[in-house]
């Protein structure tokens, strides 16, 4: 099918930045980043203390962060020492916006595709 086929379903698409949203995606592929997110959805946390409640080094759970923070899902504040990270959740909306359109787009394939079926089946007996 093309996309002049589809053209309300295709236009919508093109709001969300391909960057953007592979950033955030490969983001949350990682078990860890999305278990300091969920940390972070209960409260900002200082650096130090996120790593405290993962079995890695504190430069692991560092390269977990940069990797949240490019995503634009982290948000950091240096006061003094100490490294201050908050959740922002607006690139997972985004992200999740995406996924329904995707969604809506492949249910309407199916439902098309079941109503070929139907007519087919009918059109043999």
């Amino acid at each position: 099918m093309t996309r002049e086929g589809h053209p309300d379903i295709f236009n919508q698409m093109v709001e969300y930045t391909s960057v953007a949203l592979d950033h955030v995606f490969a983001a949350v592929a990682d078990p860890t980043r999305r278990a300091i997110l969920k940390h972070l959805a209960l409260r900002p946390a200082r650096v130090t203390d996120i790593a405290r409640k993962f079995p890695v080094s504190l430069n692991a759970v560092s390269k977990h962060l940069k990797a949240l923070e490019r995503a634009g899902l982290v948000e950091r504040e240096i006061v003094g020492r100490e490294h201050r990270c908050r959740l922002n959740a607006e690139p997972l909306k985004n992200a999740s916006l995406w996924l329904i359109e995707m969604q809506a787009f492949w249910e309407k394939r199916l439902d098309a595709l079941e109503s070929h079926v139907i007519e087919k089946r009918k059109g043999k007996r």
